[in-house]
């Protein structure tokens, strides 16, 4: 999918005006990286999200559509891409004969784990410069947000 070259009025090779049209250049900037990365490990970024997903075990199908907030046939379409890729499968869950679960394969763990070191390697290079207070405090803010951001949500 094409990006805009703007959000709402925000000129992103502009200057930073103000908190929120720094936050948009920045997740602009952040996007872009995912794709690219993505691209070079021949996945789509929505792939490289699900593959990522799937690390730390089996999913239900029902969870990962709530996850990436889409009904669950278009969670279909991108599992039938993925399965015929032979990066993830379905299978039956345990103890429910209607649900299925994603798991990766071991071609597809291998896939998210190059995939996840190669985009963590590249997100580090934008703060790479900072000194160490400002990262732990950058770290901190970040970390703060998610979590009001999580339990306003819960």
């Amino acid at each position: 999918m094409e990006e805009l070259a703007h959000d709402c009025a925000v000129d992103i090779d502009g200057p930073v005006e103000d908190l929120a049209a720094g936050l948009i250049q920045l997740t602009r900037l952040i996007r872009g990286i995912y794709r690219r990365t993505a691209e070079r490990h021949h996945l789509t970024p929505v792939q490289a999200k699900l593959l990522c997903g799937l690390l730390d075990g089996p999913r239900g199908m029902a969870v990962l559509a709530q996850t990436f907030g889409v009904e669950k046939a278009a969670l279909t379409g991108l599992m039938d891409r993925t399965e015929k890729l032979g990066l993830a499968q379905r299978s039956p869950v345990p103890g429910d004969r209607r649900a299925l679960q994603a798991t990766l394969t071991d071609a597809g763990r291998a896939a998210a784990q190059a995939f996840n070191a190669d985009v963590t390697a590249e997100m580090g290079k934008l703060t790479e410069h900072l000194g160490p207070d400002t990262s732990e405090q950058l770290r901190a803010t970040v970390t703060d947000i998610l979590e009001r951001h999580r339990a306003h949500s819960a």
